[in-house]
């Protein structure tokens, strides 16, 4: 079962909610932070990423950030920029992108549930990254951001959704990226619903935020650890997350770009390209991956269609089947050397946001050679491959929209 609970989120008030909600912390470096918030003192970029108020060059991890974040948090909420409900609420947070919305309920879901298993995860974190969300969750006793969970379809939920949606929201706007943020306070009378609802399902599924949900999680744990009278029930034991029927999310394609062709030349390397796939030249017009098992790569100015031929992947693997891993093996590890995606210095990911017309340009200006872009991964691969306990091979899912930060907060105390 999946243990949740509604929470007295923190939340700006409906008249300065576009002026504090933010981009996550990991989608922008710290200049652009600095940029974003130049000239609003009420940006949660103060918070998440606090080294924008000391001089430029500032390492994010000096212990001064994490105390600037703690003096900013409690800024904001004794200048009533951030206010906490008086009562425990679950919240409905929709993203629209594209003419297509997904609703997402707010939670606060159960630590021993990640400890356990329970929340399922796809890819593997990096204790670095970790460490850095933890320090910034123990100073703050609150999670200040939510993770992005997806669940199996329910129809009880869905009918709920509609029902509460059906009301004004407390927030509504478009960020300046042009996806549009509606935000609606369920009523106290279905929180019992909603509770119910989720501890039928076996398990939630981290669909983006690993390193977040991992720190979120580790805390909460060594909260309980160093708590001589724990019980159980203290707030720290929970997280905040936005959950999201899986039918509403859609992946978008995580593609590659590499700086050389490991010693073969533009016709080599399509040469060698033969014994593995169908190759057709698709010339000079953006070419998009059609199906899965199919690639596009863009080289010496040309589109070229990739097809895998049978027996180079097995649809009946939850891990061969993924094109990620076709490509890993057969085309950057075999043909180009590059053994490790996560340390290698030869390859770089582009998320499908950005588009075709990214990989064309990092490849015409000279900064790469080739570019590879891939069909994108389903979310019943992506719960298949959680639910058999598998891991992703890196830069395998792009979600989009991101979630907007500032929205509401979980205090762990």
């Amino acid at each position: 079962m999946a243990k949740v609970k509604p929470f007295k989120g923190v939340r700006p008030p409906r008249e300065l909610v576009t002026e504090v909600a933010s981009r996550p912390y990991d989608v922008l470096n710290s200049e652009e932070a600095r940029a974003e918030a130049e000239g609003n003192p009420k940006s949660l970029y103060h918070i998440i990423k606090p080294e924008i108020d000391f001089e430029v060059g500032t390492d994010e991890h000096d212990p001064r950030v994490y105390d600037k974040a703690v003096e900013n948090f409690k800024a904001f909420q004794k200048n009533g920029w951030l206010v906490q409900d008086d009562t425990d609420h679950y919240y409905i947070y929709a993203q629209t992108m594209d003419g297509r919305t997904q609703y997402g309920i707010v939670i606060a879901a159960y630590v021993d549930d990640y400890m356990s298993g329970a929340i399922k995860k796809h890819e593997l974190t990096r204790k670095e990254k970790e460490e850095d969300r933890m320090k910034h969750v123990r100073v703050n006793k609150a999670n200040i951001e939510p993770v992005f969970f997806a669940f199996p379809d329910n129809a009880d939920l869905e009918d709920l959704i509609k029902t509460v949606t059906a009301g004004k929201p407390e927030y509504d706007f478009v960020a300046p990226d042009g996806f549009g943020h509606h935000f609606w306070i369920v009523p106290t009378e279905y929180n019992d619903r909603i509770t119910a609802a989720f501890a039928a399902m076996p398990s939630l599924y981290i669909a983006d935020g690993h390193h977040r949900t991992a720190a979120a999680a580790l805390v909460g744990n060594e909260m309980a650890k160093n708590n001589p009278n724990h019980k159980g029930d203290e707030e720290y034991n929970y997280f905040l997350a936005v959950a999201f029927p899986a039918s509403h999310l859609k992946i978008i394609d995580y593609n590659r770009v590499v700086k050389d062709l490991n010693g073969l030349s533009p016709e080599q390397f399509l040469k060698e390209l033969e014994k593995n796939f169908e190759v057709k030249d698709m010339g000079t017009e953006e070419y998009r991956p059609a199906k899965l098992h199919n690639f596009a790569l863009y080289l010496g100015g040309h589109w070229y269609s990739l097809t895998a031929k049978p027996g180079t992947y097995d649809d009946n693997n939850p891990i061969g089947v993924l094109d990620v891993t076709i490509s890993s093996n057969l085309i950057l590890r075999d043909l180009l050397d590059i053994q490790d995606l996560r340390t290698s210095k030869r390859v770089d990911f582009v998320g499908g946001i950005r588009g075709l017309g990214e990989l064309k340009r990092r490849v015409d200006s000279g900064e790469m050679v080739a570019a590879l872009a891939l069909y994108p991964v389903s979310m019943k691969q992506l719960m298949d491959i959680a639910d058999t306990g598998n891991i992703m091979p890196p830069k395998t899912t792009w979600f989009e929209p991101k979630l907007r930060s500032g929205l509401v907060i979980h205090k762990l105390d």
